[in-house]
């Protein structure tokens, strides 16, 4: 999809990260777990990729390798040219709390990437992204006075702040009440389309990938391997109610049939 004019893409764009062969073994107390099997996979400039599987299928395990905060037991990726190993300047990631510090307001918390990589904070720019997410006005306040939604909003304009080409959302709404989730789908769909960052965003909602996504990864039960990728070629923008149609829920009732939700 080409994010700018929602259009279909004339050409395949060029790919922006590459997981080749990642493989995944915890040490626990009761033995070594397999967590993620040999996936590759190549993620397109621009794309918003959705990852979707029964809890405990390895997506956070692989999101979290995408981000350098995991160490992979076999395989690799790359960003580019460059391997993944530890966190990357150009990579942000936005997890399932809004981890904001209770002890700061809302624009010393959207402050705080700067501060940890001794910078200048882009002060027009976030201005900017408050504005645009509906913040304007809150920058004073607390997090206990923020809503949940507020709350990932101010993740957001926080992982937004330092301009990543790439987003990396670890079911970031999953906590949200039906309402402000819709809220927050819109919100993020008219980021990314307005951005054109390369999005993966991992949900356990067949309905939410499909409302999202360009394309849908769908993963198998523990080790987590890749069982199915289903391209989703929707028009954008997708209004909330494209969710009643017939041919939405369609895709959603087959997707639905691909999950394995057998335990290892």
């Amino acid at each position: 999809m080409n994010a700018a004019s929602g259009l279909p893409r004339s050409a395949p764009e060029p790919i922006k990260m590459v997981v080749d062969g990642a493989s995944k073994f915890y040490n626990t107390r009761s033995g070594q777990v397999h967590a993620v099997d040999n996936v590759s996979l190549q993620v397109r400039e621009g794309e918003f990729l959705c990852l979707l599987g029964p809890s405990g299928c390895g997506k956070s395990t692989l999101l979290w390798s995408m981000a350098g905060l995991h160490g992979l037991s076999g395989g690799q990726i790359r960003l580019g040219e460059d391997a993944i190993t530890k966190p990357h300047p150009e990579i942000a990631m936005i997890f399932q709390e809004a981890n904001l510090l209770p002890w700061r307001n809302l624009i010393r918390n959207i402050e705080l990437p700067f501060e940890i990589k001794r910078q200048e904070p882009d002060r027009k720019r976030i201005e900017a992204l408050l504005k645009r997410v509906g913040l304007a006005g809150f920058e004073n306040k607390y997090p206990r006075e923020l809503s949940g939604g507020m709350q990932q909003r101010a993740s957001i304009v926080r992982s937004l702040a330092v301009n990543p080409s790439v987003l990396l959302m670890d079911e970031p709404f999953g906590a949200l009440d039906a309402f402000t989730r819709d809220e927050m789908n819109l919100l993020i769909q008219e980021i990314w389309m307005e951005t054109g960052k390369t999005i993966i965003f991992i949900t356990h909602s067949i309905t939410e990938a499909v409302f999202l996504a360009d394309r849908i990864v769908v993963m198998s039960a523990r080790p987590g391997r890749i069982s199915n990728i289903v391209d989703v070629d929707l028009p954008r923008p997708r209004p909330v109610k494209l969710q009643t149609t017939t041919d939405f829920l369609e895709r959603v009732e087959a997707i639905k049939a691909m999950i394995d939700h057998r335990p290892s």
